[in-house]
């Protein structure tokens, strides 16, 4: 058990209630009722979203004197990140579901900023938009829009954003580099790429270093930079698996970038001084950590079984980090932010026992603090153990995954839920999982297969679902509920199969490509015609994007093959009732994809029923219709399955 928090702020803006005996499922469906941490880079002020479960607060700290000093009501808004710009600008952003300048032919997601002045408490747009001054300088138009995470440096001692953006040339949108002076809100152009310009690097003291562009029809990539022109000094030919710039090197000198191999992933830096490469770095390619004052790359994060690796490249920063993990044994810690100094970290904690909390390291102060819990309606008695599993495909290849069991009930004979996860290239991983909790709460066991096809273990375990689009990634799922039926644990007759995207791919999969496996199904958002799908994804303002077709055809084999896996085309053989969850502004994968999955297994005469989510996107971002999603599922499922 978890001492109650000594940085106590969330509980000042909402309270959120507990059932006497078990959670209810508002505590694990709505939004965390922390959504992120990040301290200033002086160490002197603690940010955080909160939530109630369904609006979102922006709650600023005075770490000393425990006052709060910034109070930002987001409303239902959809917060994406917080980002400190100098100790006195926090820079918010959002995104909202819409069309680019009403020009683009269907719906996107659309990053906007404001920067948040903590001096004059007050808000305004990050990114305000330039406007030609003459008809014949149409490169001044820009769009108030994000097109990237921004960067922050100390430019001759004033903090200066540097923010992706849009202008247009000739008609069409060009990646474009803006400066913007947070305490002016002064914004001009730093640099203007070409068409397919999609990445800059900013160096440590400010300015851009280099860029890269990419031909998505072609698959070229090139690497350019700045030596007062643009010099090309690297290039490839990679169609699929592109490199792509993850920030500066560790010296500030070079550029780190991802670079897939034909059979591994690698981050390796590239000298700007010498234009050579230089070895990978080590447990880097999965996630990275920078610098929030320089953009230097700090760290390498790396996924495991039971969790995840963090190496910084500093020994200092290191023997820090070893420390802080000794803090909190048992427990997986993950990197919230970090002052300047190194002094004060904010850390997530994930405790097996009590779930996920955020903390605050003083080593100034030799001490840690509880910031609050992630799901303040969830207590340690609402959590169900997690275990690891390795089981074996049909084919011989080892798989793993994590079993979700209820609290307090024997192992044994239970009912299970199969929650493939969504991707393919992603991964499940152990720690708290707020889908998984809320139907094990309910008395299912739940099984997280990582498939074939996921990414995380390594190139040549992601290469080997290549192809295999409702094949063997499919009976991967049915393989690991035939294992545990195996040792007893699960009941083979009481088996559903519910999941998100991808995941809800594979639970329409399951039900229409397989046979006797899975007793319901529910698709959260997932796809049922892969041709319309392929061509709905690949064409953008009327044109084929070739990348998109190569990788869709990639883990789909052949276009030859596309109807065979498509479920909707295989309406007829559903034995089991299904139900379609779909949010009408999801721009991943279109709502019509669920439509068309209702209409082929109504006119099979097959149970079916689809649930629209109003105004909600393909990530479940909102509180009130991913709850609605939850509890639709739980409905469902008890229905159809009761535990």
């Amino acid at each position: 058990m978890r001492i109650p928090a000594a940085i106590g702020i969330v509980l000042a803006f909402w309270a959120i209630g507990n059932a006497v005996h078990a959670a209810p499922l508002e505590a694990y469906g709505r939004l965390p009722s922390i959504q992120r941490a990040i301290i200033s880079p002086d160490g002197r002020n603690l940010a955080l979203t909160v939530s109630n479960g369904e609006a979102s607060k922006i709650v600023i700290q005075d770490l000393a004197t425990k006052a709060i000093v910034g109070n930002i009501d987001a409303g239902t808004q959809k917060v994406r990140w917080l980002q400190w710009a100098g100790p006195n600008h926090l820079i918010i952003t959002i995104s909202v579901t819409g069309y680019i300048n009403g020009a683009d032919s269907r719906r996107t997601e659309n990053w906007l900023a404001t920067n948040y002045d903590l001096i004059k408490r007050v808000q305004r747009p990050l990114l305000t938009g330039l406007n030609a001054t003459d008809a014949r300088d149409e490169a001044r138009d820009s769009l108030n829009t994000l097109f990237g995470e921004p960067q922050v440096r100390n430019v001759g001692n004033r903090v200066v954003v540097f923010a992706p953006g849009i202008t247009f040339v000739n008609g069409r949108g060009v990646l474009t580099l803006f400066r913007v002076d947070p305490d002016s809100g002064k914004m001009e152009i730093e640099s203007r790429g070409e068409s397919e310009t999609n990445h800059y690097v900013i160096g440590a003291a400010g300015g851009v270093v280099a860029r890269s562009d990419y031909a998505r029809h072609s698959g070229q990539w090139t690497l350019f930079t700045w030596r007062g022109h643009w010099d090309k000094a690297y290039e490839e030919t990679a169609p699929l698996d592109a490199p792509y710039i993850v920030g500066l090197g560790r010296d500030g000198a070079s550029i780190a970038v991802n670079r897939p191999g034909k059979d591994h992933r690698d981050v390796a830096e590239w000298s700007l001084a010498t234009n050579t490469w230089g070895s990978p770095l080590a447990d880097a390619g999965e996630d990275e950590i920078f610098d929030a004052e320089t953009g230097r790359i700090m760290a390498g994060v790396t996924a495991t079984e039971d969790g995840r690796r963090t190496t910084f490249y500093e020994p200092k920063d290191q023997a820090v980090w070893t420390a802080i993990g000794g803090a909190y044994p048992g427990s997986r810690i993950t990197l919230a932010s970090v002052s300047v100094d190194r002094r004060k970290w904010v850390l997530r904690v994930d405790s097996p026992t009590d779930g996920p909390a955020y903390a605050l390291v003083d080593l100034d102060a030799k001490k840690g603090s509880w910031i609050g819990d992630e799901f303040e309606g969830v207590k340690s008695a609402d959590i169900g153990p997690v275990q690891v599993v390795h089981f074996t495909a049909k084919d011989g290849l080892p798989l793993s995954g994590y079993l979700t069991l209820p609290r307090d009930k024997p192992a044994k004979a239970l009912p299970l839920v199969v929650l493939p996860h969504g991707g393919p290239a992603a991964r499940d991983s152990a720690g708290f999982d707020w889908w998984a909790q809320g139907l094990a709460s309910r008395g299912y066991a739940v099984l997280q297969v990582n498939y074939r096809g996921s990414d995380g273990l390594g190139y040549a375990f992601m290469a080997r679902g290549f192809g295999e689009w409702g094949r063997k990634m499919q009976t991967d799922l049915s393989d690991g509920v035939r294992y545990l039926a195996a040792t007893g644990i699960v009941d083979p007759a009481r088996v559903c199969i519910v999941g998100g995207s991808y995941g809800g791919y594979a639970a329409l999969a399951g039900v229409a490509l397989e046979s006797g496996v899975y007793r319901c199904a529910v698709s959260v958002a997932g796809v049922s015609d892969i041709r319309k799908m392929v061509d709905w994804s690949a064409t953008s303002l009327g044109q084929q994007d070739l990348e998109t077709l190569r990788y869709w055809s990639r883990y789909m084999g052949a276009a030859g093959g596309w109807d065979e896996i498509s479920p909707a085309l295989h309406a007829d053989h559903v034995t089991a009732p299904v139900l379609l969850i779909h949010g009408g502004d999801d721009t991943v994968v279109p709502y019509a994809q669920s439509v068309e999955m209702e209409g082929a297994l109504r006119r099979a005469g097959k149970p079916v029923e689809l649930i629209t989510l109003k105004s909600e996107d393909h990530w479940l971002s909102r509180g009130a219709t991913r709850l609605e999603m939850l509890r639709d599922t739980v409905a469902f499922l008890e229905k159809n399955d009761p535990p």
